[in-house]
Formats: C-alpha cells, structure tokens, sequence
C-alpha cells in the first residue's frame, strides 16, 4: 500500500487504495475525527442528506466527511458489487471528495445476516473537526480476505469457498495483518485503537485468543457483528478506529 496522501481541505490524510473507498483516514494536525452513528440504519439517499446536514451544522465542509459504515441487504456478485459502487461515489464527486480516480473516504460495507437492511443504508459515519492537542484519531477501513489486485475475488481470497475452524483462522489473520499494515503506514498500531470490530457469522473463539487478543487488536475489547463481507464469498471482516467523541443520532 501507498505512503498516506494529505487531504487538506479535509483536515485528514488517507492511504489511496480502490475507486470506491480508501485503506484509512488519520486527522491531520489541527484536527480531530469524530464519529455519529445512526440509531437505525438510514437508506443511502437520506443517509447522504442527513450526513450534509449535520456536517454542514457542525460548521464543516463537506469535505471533512473521512469514513462511513454501510449494511446491505445481502453479499453482491463482483459485478453488482461494482455497480452500487458507482452509484455510491457520485455524491462523493459532488461534495469534492472523489475526482474520479482517487477516493480519500475510508469505508466498511457488510450485510446483516438477521433483519438485514431491505436496501444499501448508512450504520455511521465520521467526519474531522478543528481540534488543538487532540491524540491522534483515525479510522482504517473494513478489509476481508480477499487480497489486492486485479484477479477475480475468487481467485485472490485466502481459502476461498472454505469455512472450517482452519480456514477461518487463516483468513482472520490475514485480515488482521492487513490492518495492522495499514496502521503503520500512519506510524501507529493496536494500542492507539479505542474500538476494533469484526464482521462474520462464524465461529471465531478457536483463534479469538491467538490471533486477535494476544497481538492487542482486541486491548479496548471486540464488537462483533453478526454480518457477511459485502461480496459473495467472503466470510470475514475487521475495521479499527480511534476516536475521542462518537455520537448516536
């Protein structure tokens, strides 16, 4: 992964990765992050409104928006995948986030496996605020299994289409060290994090000691969420963040 990009007219910095979303976002100095999440999900058109809203009541710009959490109804195909993804940016351009190319949101998309959302919506989002002094904050983006490239998912997820304690292990761990070289990228690691979530409707206790407790991801605890990766095939998924102030709305 690419060195992190300033965003300036967004009081944060971002790790480039895919057109739809970036690897994190870490608040420049002079900043703060800072997260709202909504009591219910709101679908994305009115999720957007009422994050421009309350941005804009904040006295920000819309460029501060810096990450957002999505449920869905159901994992995508690569293709349906792609299409909502289009559609999703189109805001991101018109705010000055997305110039086409390079998009400095960070985001984590999963699917409730029980009452899933009957259409894509907003869970939360997280915007930068003026701050002096404030401890470093951040969010890194969901990452599942699937490795980056160009090949088809099914070719680049570790142990794609396996579900056993093993296979689950291993696709944790990757996921894990992922996460935690996006953190160094921004010079930090688990023990800046205040909140660690995972995404996945299997068992995790036979590896929750080993590969997530001991190497301190889970330090200010785990919330799990009984939810799938956003594209079919993919069965785990973690996100990370340290944030001083969230809100419920």
């Amino acid at each position: 992964m690419a060195g992190a990009v300033n965003f300036s007219a967004g009081g944060y910095r971002f790790l480039p990765s895919v057109f739809q979303f970036s690897g994190g976002a870490a608040a420049l100095s002079g900043h703060a992050i800072e997260r709202v999440r909504f009591h219910r999900p709101v679908p994305l058109k009115q999720g957007f409104e009422r994050i421009e809203r309350l941005i804009t009541e904040a006295g920000r710009p819309l460029t501060s928006f810096c990450a957002c959490e999505l449920r869905s109804p159901a994992p995508f195909t690569e293709q349906g995948f792609r299409a909502f993804n289009e559609v999703y940016v189109v805001t991101l351009q018109k705010w000055g986030l997305f110039d086409g190319k390079v998009n400095p949101v960070a985001r984590s998309s999963v699917c409730p496996q029980i009452d899933p959302t009957p259409e894509p919506s907003f869970h939360a989002f997280s915007f930068t605020v003026q701050a002096r002094d404030a401890a470093p904050s951040f969010v890194i983006a969901g990452s599942a299994e699937a490795r980056e490239g160009g090949a088809s998912y099914s070719e680049r997820t570790v142990r794609y289409g396996e579900t056993s304690a093993e296979a689950m292990r291993e696709k944790a761990r990757y996921v894990l060290g992922e996460l935690e070289r996006r953190l160094a990228v921004f010079g930090l690691g688990w023990a800046d994090t205040t909140a660690t979530q995972v995404y996945t409707v299997h068992d995790l206790y036979s590896f929750l000691a080993d590969e997530i407790v001991r190497r301190g991801a889970a330090h200010a605890g785990l919330t799990w969420h009984y939810a799938r990766p956003p594209v079919q095939g993919l069965e785990y998924e973690m996100d990370c963040r340290a944030v001083a102030r969230e809100t419920v709305v």
